[in-house]
C-alpha cells in the first residue's frame, strides 16, 4: 500500500511538472494587422519593424508578435484577423486606419488595440490607441490654467475630424470663450477670420483716429499721427489665445489669416494639437510662439536614433505607438500572471511608455501628454 500511495504521489507530481513545463514553454502570442504591401506599405513595415525592436528590448521570450498583412483593405483585415483567432490569439495590434474597423466588431473575442487617434463609433471589442483628440485637450486646458487664459477661442476645420474635437471639448470641459467652425479652403478661410477677429471694425478704429487727430488741435499730433500710420488696426481682441484644431498647411493657412488680419502669436497664444515636432514650423517665423502638447521629444528622437542604427532607415510617426503598445500588453498580461481574459484593459491601470504616461481605464486608453512651444528654431519643453 505505501509503495502505491509512493506511485500515486510521484505521478502527480510529475504531471504538474510536466503542464508547469508546457505552460512555462508556452508562446504568448500577440496579432498584428498593418498594410505590408500596396500604398501604405511603408507604414507597415515601419510598424512591423517597431514592433520587433520592442519585443528584443522587453527580452522575454515567452512573447511572440504574428504579423498580417491587411493591404489596407476592411475585408482583407477581417479575413486575416479571423486566422490570428484560429491560432489562439485575443489580443491584436492594429488596423492602422479607422476604415479597416469596418467588419471586425463579429469577432468579440478578440481586442483590436487600434493605431488611429480617431475615437468616434469605435466597436466594443476596439480600443483606439492613438493620441486621441481627448488627451490633447486634457493638455491645453491644463496649459490654459498654467498660464491664467480665460478667454480662449477654438477654431475647428469643418472637416471629418469636427466631431471628434466637440466631443473631446464637451468631456474634458475645457474653458472657451467662443468656438467657432471654419471652411478650409483659402479664399474662404481669410473673411471668416477677418470676422472672428472684428478685423474691418479695427481697421476703420485706426482711420477714424488717424482723421481726428488731423482735424484737432492736439499738442504732438504728427507724432502720434505717424505712430498710427505704421500700425494696421487700432483697438483690443476680446480674446488671450486662440486654438487652432488643424495640422500641416491647413494650420499655415489659418495663422496666415489670423497675421493678415493684426493678431499676432504676440498678441495672443498660438495654441494648436499634436503636430509630432514637424521641423517646417520651425521656418515659419511668423507664427511662433506656436504652443502644442505631444509625446516626450526626448523619449522619441532616442527612438528614431536606435531605430535607425539598426534598421538604416527612420521610422514613421505610428510606429512609436506601436513601439510603445507592445510594452503596455506586455505589462497588463504580466500583471494579469500572463493571462489574457476580456477584463485585462478594463482594470485602472497606469503605463509608463516611452510615448508618456498611458491611463487605462474600462476599455479606454488616454495619454498623459507633455506641453512644447516651437520658437526660436527650436522646440522646448514647457511641461
Amino acid at each position: 500500500m505505501k509503495k502505491i500511495i509512493q506511485f500515486i504521489i510521484f505521478t502527480l507530481i510529475g504531471l504538474i511538472l510536466n503542464i508547469h513545463q508546457i505552460s512555462a514553454d508556452e508562446k504568448i502570442k500577440i496579432g498584428l494587422v498593418v498594410p505590408l504591401s500596396g500604398e501604405y506599405k511603408e507604414i507597415g513595415d515601419s510598424i512591423l519593424k517597431a514592433t520587433r525592436l520592442a519585443i528584443n528590448k522587453i527580452d522575454n521570450n515567452k512573447i511572440k508578435i504574428i504579423p498580417k498583412d491587411t493591404r489596407d483593405d476592411p475585408k482583407i483585415t477581417l479575413k486575416v484577423s479571423k486566422e490570428l483567432q484560429e491560432q489562439g490569439i485575443k489580443i491584436i495590434i492594429g488596423p492602422v486606419f479607422n476604415k479597416n474597423l469596418e467588419y471586425l466588431k463579429d469577432l468579440k473575442e478578440i481586442t483590436f488595440l487600434s493605431l488611429s487617434n480617431t475615437n468616434t463609433n469605435n466597436a466594443n471589442n476596439v480600443i483606439n490607441g492613438g493620441i486621441n483628440a481627448i488627451s490633447q485637450i486634457k493638455a491645453i486646458k491644463k496649459f490654459q490654467e498654467f498660464n491664467n487664459l480665460e478667454r480662449s477661442i477654438l477654431l475647428i476645420p469643418n472637416s471629418n475630424f469636427r466631431s471628434e474635437i466637440e466631443d473631446a471639448v464637451v468631456k474634458t470641459k475645457i474653458k472657451l470663450k467662443d468656438k467657432f467652425v471654419y471652411d478650409t479652403d483659402p479664399t474662404i478661410l481669410t473673411s471668416q477670420i477677418e470676422k472672428l477677429t472684428r478685423y474691418k471694425i479695427r481697421k476703420q478704429n485706426l482711420k477714424d483716429e488717424i482723421k481726428r487727430l488731423e482735424n484737432s488741435d492736439e499738442a504732438n499730433k504728427e507724432n502720434k499721427i505717424l505712430n498710427l500710420e505704421k500700425k494696421d488696426t487700432l483697438g483690443g481682441i476680446n480674446f488671450d489665445s486662440v486654438i487652432i484644431a488643424d495640422f500641416d498647411e491647413s494650420l499655415k493657412s489659418v495663422t496666415t489669416s489670423l497675421l493678415y488680419t493684426d493678431v499676432s502669436s504676440n498678441r495672443v497664444n498660438y495654441i494648436t494639437l499634436n503636430q509630432w515636432f514637424d521641423k517646417s514650423i520651425l521656418k515659419e517665423e511668423n507664427l511662433q510662439p506656436i504652443y502644442f502638447p505631444s509625446i516626450n521629444k526626448e523619449n522619441y528622437d532616442n527612438f528614431v536614433s536606435e531605430y535607425f542604427k539598426i534598421y538604416n532607415d527612420y521610422p514613421n510617426q505610428i510606429s512609436f505607438l506601436s513601439f510603445d503598445l507592445v510594452g503596455l500588453v506586455y505589462f497588463l498580461i504580466y500583471k494579469n500572471d500572463f493571462v489574457i481574459d476580456n477584463k485585462i484593459f478594463y482594470k485602472k491601470n497606469k503605463f509608463k511608455g516611452k510615448i508618456g504616461i498611458f491611463e487605462i481605464n474600462k476599455n479606454k486608453i488616454s495619454h498623459i501628454l507633455n506641453f512644447y512651444v516651437a520658437e526660436n528654431n527650436n522646440f522646448r519643453k514647457i511641461f
